[in-house]
Formats: C-alpha cells, sequence, structure tokens
C-alpha cells in the first residue's frame, strides 16, 4: 500500500495534537488551532469565535479528561479544506466511560492548516423514551 495522501496526514495530525493538548489539561492552548471566525457545536449548543470557543472548552466541568480514538476518517473537500470525522470513548473525572463522536473542518491560511469548524456529541442513547 502506498504513502498516504498529504490530506490524510494533516487530519491525523491534527487529531493527534487536538488530543494530545486536551488531555494534558492544556484546553487554554487548543485556540492556537482554531481560526478567529470558526464555529464549534457543542452537545448542541453552538459557539462562534475562537475566544469564544476556547471560554467553553477551558470552563466544562471536570478536572481530567482521557481520550481514546477508535477510529478517525479524512476526506479532501471540493474546495480544498479536510473534513476530519473522529469516534472513541472519553473518561472524565470518575464518570464511567462514554462513548463520543467529533467532526473538524480543517482548512489552510496563509499556509497553515487550522479549524473553522467543530462539532461534537456524547454516544448517550435513551432507548427506554
Amino acid at each position: 500500500m502506498g504513502e498516504a495522501p498529504d490530506w490524510q496526514k494533516i487530519g491525523e495530525e491534527f487529531i493527534q495534537l487536538y488530543y494530545s493538548r486536551f488531555d494534558t489539561g492544556n484546553r487554554s492552548s487548543l485556540g492556537e488551532l482554531y481560526y478567529q471566525s470558526a464555529w464549534m457545536t457543542w452537545e448542541g449548543e453552538m459557539f462562534h469565535g475562537k475566544e469564544v470557543i476556547v471560554n467553553k472548552l477551558t470552563t466544562l466541568p471536570f478536572k481530567t479528561i482521557q481520550h481514546n480514538i477508535t477510529k478517525q476518517d479524512c476526506q479532501p473537500t471540493p474546495d480544498n479544506c479536510i473534513v476530519v470525522m473522529v469516534m472513541g470513548q472519553l473518561k472524565a473525572d470518575n464518570d464511567p466511560v462514554m462513548g463520543f463522536q467529533q467532526v473538524f473542518q480543517l482548512r489552510n491560511e496563509l499556509g497553515s492548516w487550522g479549524c473553522s469548524n467543530d462539532m461534537f456529541r456524547l454516544s448517550i442513547h435513551n432507548f427506554g423514551a
């Protein structure tokens, strides 16, 4: 099998950097990965702008977290962006392990890749309703 395309490598490197920063308690540094005009949807709640996104990420109600990535898929888009879908599990503080999905859209501005869109959901199912 040949070498992975550049967009695949870029997506994988972004995911590694993002979750490494998130899990080491350095969530404020995640702002370096978002564009000023970025959008994020976190559990259905929308946030617009880098500072607003960083504020949300740094005020989440847990002290420790660990993400375990099960799968990630990357695709190039017709407008030269990269869509990355992540599926995995997370463990926050003493809470039970929960599944999650997260989707990022990465774009290149002035030779540097960053996140313009981010959507996060826990995999919580209510089959009894």
